[in-house]
């Protein structure tokens, strides 16, 4: 295990502040290109699975630039509260909400998904996005996470995966370990090489000691059922979506 998924693990959320602290500039539009593209389709997909369930307020947990709090405005007539805990993220997603003309549908909150500053049931729906290979207790961060949700209500995630196909594996380890680091510092500079070094051995270490199984095991005792998911992209993406039980 590298130094970075060591500290990442013993510090998560000193680990996140620093390794995204000099991203949010262009996080948006270099994460789409890093990606090819997939990072805002597996978004949209996880929004989609709550545009049914019509939400009235939805909590956006590690809201980054506020990439999915502004399609989740567009696409619901639901109030969003974004929660981050970077600073540096929050007063880009602010810039970015701002220039969309969506100020008086969202609001920000610094915060730890860990430690959710609202009450119980205070929302209709919870989205959360590559969030937990940054916390200390993954567990116990889907309980917090139910807990704000009214019974009922909606959950989704958007994760990183690791294709199970071995071909398409292969092809996944050579772009995360090689490519993906050497592309980041060419168009993002010595703080996208960093990101681009840590992610795919990141990926790799989570999904060893939390397979999809468990991870999907780990939402349905949480207290969220019906559990649903889908891999995209060849398996390098996952949604996952279901319903707060009563």
């Amino acid at each position: 295990m590298s130094r970075r998924v060591s500290a990442s693990r013993s510090q998560p959320n000193q680990f996140a502040q620093r390794l995204f602290g000099p991203l949010p500039r262009r996080y948006d539009v270099l994460a789409a290109i890093l990606s090819f593209g997939q990072d805002s389709r597996w978004r949209a997909t996880m929004v989609d699975t709550l545009i049914s369930s019509h939400p009235q307020v939805v909590m956006d947990v590690a809201c980054g630039p506020c990439a999915v709090s502004r399609r989740l405005a567009r696409r619901t007539e639901a109030r969003i509260v974004g929660v981050d805990l970077s600073a540096d993220m929050l007063r880009q997603g602010e810039r970015n909400v701002q220039r969309a003309g969506l100020s008086n549908r969202i609001t920000l909150v610094q915060g730890r998904a860990e430690q959710l500053p609202f009450a119980d049931a205070s929302v209709d729906a919870v989205t959360f996005t590559y969030l937990l290979r940054y916390v200390a207790d993954p567990y116990a961060t889907l309980v917090e996470l139910a807990r704000v949700v009214r019974p009922g209500g909606r959950i989704a995630s958007l994760e990183f995966a690791v294709p199970q196909s071995r071909g398409w594996r292969w092809s996944w380890w050579l772009y995360t370990r090689l490519a993906l680091p050497v592309a980041g510092y060419l168009l993002g500079g010595r703080a996208w090489w960093n990101v681009g070094r840590f992610l795919g051995p990141s990926i790799s270490s989570h999904y060893k000691t939390y397979p999809l199984s468990r991870t999907l095991a780990a939402w349905r005792d949480a207290g969220i059922e019906h559990v649903e998911y889908r891999t995209m992209s060849l398996g390098g993406g996952v949604v996952i979506w279901g319903y707060r039980a009563a």
